[in-house]
C-alpha cells in the first residue's frame, strides 16, 4: 500500500509520556485518595453498583510497585464514534504490556462491543500495531455502538472473556461506552469473575470531563481541524465580501466544540446552546441576534459574515426542547403504531393527537423538512437524531424573513446571501495533533498500570494537561463518580452525566467579553492547519479552552 509522506513521518514520532510513567514499572506505586460518590442520585447509583461504588481515586507516584507480577492477557475495544488518537491508546497499552513482559498478550475485539459478544478478535502483534502509530481513525480493529445492557449480553461477555483467559478489558469510548464499562465491571465483580474493566475517555464533543478528566481525547485535534476550515471560510468571506456563512459544528449535548472554534477564529456570531437555554431564547430571539449583526455590518459596508452553530442548538431552545422531549416519549411508547403510517398527513395528524397543544404549535410552524427530520429514525437511545436536523438552514430561513420585513420598512438596505456548512466527520479521523498523540499514548500506558494493580470500574486519567507532557500526572477515577440517572427509552437509567459549557467558566467569560465587537467588526483569526513539527509553542499547544480553564491565558 502506498503511504503519504506525512503518514511515513508520523510512524517515527515517539509520543511523550508523563515523567512518572517513564519510570521502570517496578518503581511506580499506587496512592489512593478520598472515597468517591456519584454526581447525583447517590443512593440509587450505590444500589445499582454495590460492588464498584464508593471506590477511591488513584494517583501513581514514585515508589515500590506491590502489584502481582504475572502474565497478562488483555482485551481492547474501540466503542462509539471515531476520535483522533484512538490508535495511540492501543499502542500505549501494547507498549506497556510488552515492556513489562514479552509474553503479555493484547487481543483486539473487532467492531466495538459486538466483537466481545461475537468472540471476534485478533491478537495484536508489534508488526500489526506499528502500522497504526500516530494515525487517525479507528480502523485498527474497527468500532461499533452496541450497548451492553442485558443479562444475556453480560453472560456471553463473561463466557468469551473466560474462554480467552482475559485478565482485563479496556473500553475506549465516550460517556455511553464508559457507562457500558461501569456496568460490565459491576457484573464481572458480582459474578466472581477476575476480569477487570478499564475505560479511556474519548469524545470529540468534549462533554466527558470533570475535575479529574480535564479533556476527552480527540477534542484537541477535531477543534483544530474545524477551526482551520472556519478560518479558511472567514478568509474567503473577507475576500469575496458577499456571503454570510452559517457553519454548524458537531456537539449535540454541549457546545464545547463551538466555543473552542469561536475562541480560535473569532466569528461574527457563535451561539452557545447552554446560554440559549438559560436565557430562555426562542428561535425568533436567536434569529434576531444574527439580524442585528447583519444590519450593523451592512451599515459599515460589510455584507458578509460568519455564524457558528452547535449541532444540538435546537434542542436547547426551551420551546423546541419541550417538543423534542415529548416526541421522544411519544415515539418510545407508540413506535409500532407510528411506523405503520406511510402518508405524511397521517403522521402529522398522529402527532397532533399525541402532543400537547403548546408543543404541537411549535411543531406545526416549523418548515416541512424540519418536521420530517424530527420524526426520522431514532438514535440507539431512542432519541431524536439532532445531528440530522439542518439547524443552520432553519435559522437562515428565519433571518431572511426578518430582513425582508426590515427592508420593506426601510430599516435595512444591505444585501444578504447565505451559505450553509456542516463540519462533523471531517474532524473525527484526522491525524492526531501532538497533544492528542501524547495524551492518548499516555492514557493507554496508564490503563496498563491500573490493570497491573487490580483496579476495575475505573477510567484511566491523565491530568495537569495544560503543562508540558513531562509534568502530567497519571492515575484513575471510579466511573461511578460521574454517573447519574437519566431518562432513556422512557425509563430511568444510570449513565455518565455529560459536562456542559460552564457559563461562569473562564472560556465562556472570555468569549462573552469580546463577542459584541466581533459581531460588528471583522476580527477574524486564522489558525491554519495543525502543525506536527516546529517550535513547541506551535506544534504542542493545546486548546484555548483548556489554557483558559487552567489560567495559562487571560
Amino acid at each position: 500500500m502506498e503511504l503519504s509522506p506525512l503518514q511515513i513521518a508520523r510512524y517515527g514520532y515517539q509520543p511523550k509520556l508523563p515523567e512518572i510513567l517513564k519510570n521502570d514499572i517496578a518503581n511506580i506505586k499506587a496512592v489512593e485518595g478520598e472515597i468517591t460518590s456519584s454526581v447525583s442520585d447517590q443512593e440509587k447509583i450505590k444500589e445499582l453498583f454495590p460492588n464498584t461504588y464508593g471506590m477511591r481515586e488513584v494517583t501513581f507516584a514514585p515508589g515500590v510497585n506491590h502489584a502481582e507480577d504475572k502474565r497478562l492477557t488483555v482485551g481492547v475495544i474501540l466503542s462509539g464514534g471515531q476520535a483522533p488518537g484512538g490508535h495511540n491508546v492501543i499502542t500505549g497499552l501494547f507498549d506497556a504490556l510488552k515492556k513489562t513482559r514479552k509474553d503479555n498478550i493484547l487481543l483486539g475485539f473487532k467492531n466495538g462491543p459486538a466483537g466481545l459478544l461475537n468472540d471476534d478478535c485478533i491478537e495484536l502483534t508489534a508488526d500489526y500495531v506499528d502500522q497504526y502509530r500516530n494515525t487517525g481513525g479507528f480502523d485498527i480493529i474497527g468500532s461499533g455502538r452496541t450497548k451492553l445492557e442485558t443479562e444475556e449480553q453480560f453472560e456471553v461477555a463473561q463466557k468469551v472473556a473466560e474462554k480467552h483467559d482475559l485478565d482485563a478489558v479496556v473500553i475506549i469510548g465516550g460517556d455511553d461506552s464508559n457507562t457500558n464499562a461501569a456496568v460490565l465491571a459491576e457484573y464481572f465483580k458480582a459474578h466472581g469473575s477476575k476480569v477487570q474493566v478499564i475505560g479511556c475517555p474519548k469524545t470529540i464533543d468534549g462533554d466527558l470531563k470533570n475535575d479529574v478528566i480535564e479533556i476527552s481525547f480527540g477534542f484537541d485535534t477535531a477543534t483544530k481541524t474545524y477551526s482551520e476550515l472556519i478560518g479558511n471560510i472567514e478568509r474567503d468571506a473577507n475576500s469575496a465580501k458577499k456571503y454570510w456563512h452559517f457553519i454548524r459544528v458537531m456537539g449535540r449535548s454541549a457546545s464545547h466544540i463551538a466555543l473552542e472554534c469561536a475562541l480560535e477564529t473569532q466569528p461574527n456570531i457563535c451561539f452557545i446552546s447552554e446560554e440559549v437555554e438559560e436565557k430562555g431564547m426562542s428561535l425568533s430571539d436567536i434569529a434576531d441576534q444574527v439580524v442585528e449583526s447583519v444590519v450593523k455590518r451592512s451599515e459599515r459596508g460589510d455584507n458578509f459574515g460568519t455564524v457558528i452553530i452547535p449541532e444540538g442548538l435546537i434542542e436547547f431552545v426551551p420551546e423546541v426542547k419541550m417538543l423534542i422531549r415529548e416526541l421522544n416519549d411519544v415515539m418510545a411508547l407508540n413506535e409500532k403504531e407510528f411506523n405503520a403510517l406511510t402518508i405524511w398527513e397521517d403522521k402529522f395528524s398522529f402527532m397532533e393527537k399525541k402532543l400537547t397543544k403548546e408543543s404541537f404549535k411549535v411543531f406545526s410552524i416549523l418548515p416541512l423538512d424540519i418536521e420530517k427530520q424530527l420524526l426520522m429514525d431514532r438514535d440507539p437511545h431512542g432519541n431524536v437524531q439532532v445531528s440530522r436536523i439542518d439547524t443552520e438552514k432553519l435559522i437562515i430561513s428565519i433571518v431572511e424573513a426578518k430582513l425582508k420585513k426590515l427592508k420593506e420598512e426601510g430599516k435595512y438596505k444591505g444585501k444578504f446571501s447565505a451559505l450553509n456548512h456542516f463540519f462533523g466527520y471531517e474532524g473525527r479521523c484526522a491525524f492526531p495533533s501532538n497533544f492528542d498523540a501524547d495524551y492518548c499514548y499516555s492514557l493507554g500506558y496508564n490503563a496498563f498500570m491500573l490493570i497491573s494493580y487490580g483496579y476495575t470500574g475505573y477510567l484511566s486519567t491523565i491530568t495537569n494537561l495544560s503543562k508540558p507532557a513531562s509534568e502530567w500526572n497519571a492515575g484513575g477515577m471510579p466511573i461511578t463518580k460521574m454517573m447519574n440517572l437519566e431518562q432513556r427509552h422512557g425509563t430511568q437509567k444510570p449513565v455518565i452525566r455529560k459536562a456542559l459549557v460552564d457559563l461562569n467558566g473562564k472560556p465562556f467569560r472570555y468569549f462573552e467579553k469580546r463577542r459584541a465587537e466581533w459581531a460588528e467588526k471583522t476580527c477574524y483569526k486564522y489558525p491554519g492547519a495543525i502543525q506536527y513539527y516546529g517550535p513547541s509553542s506551535v506544534a504542542d499547544i493545546t486548546t484555548r479552552t483548556l489554557a483558559l480553564e487552567k489560567g495559562e491565558e487571560e
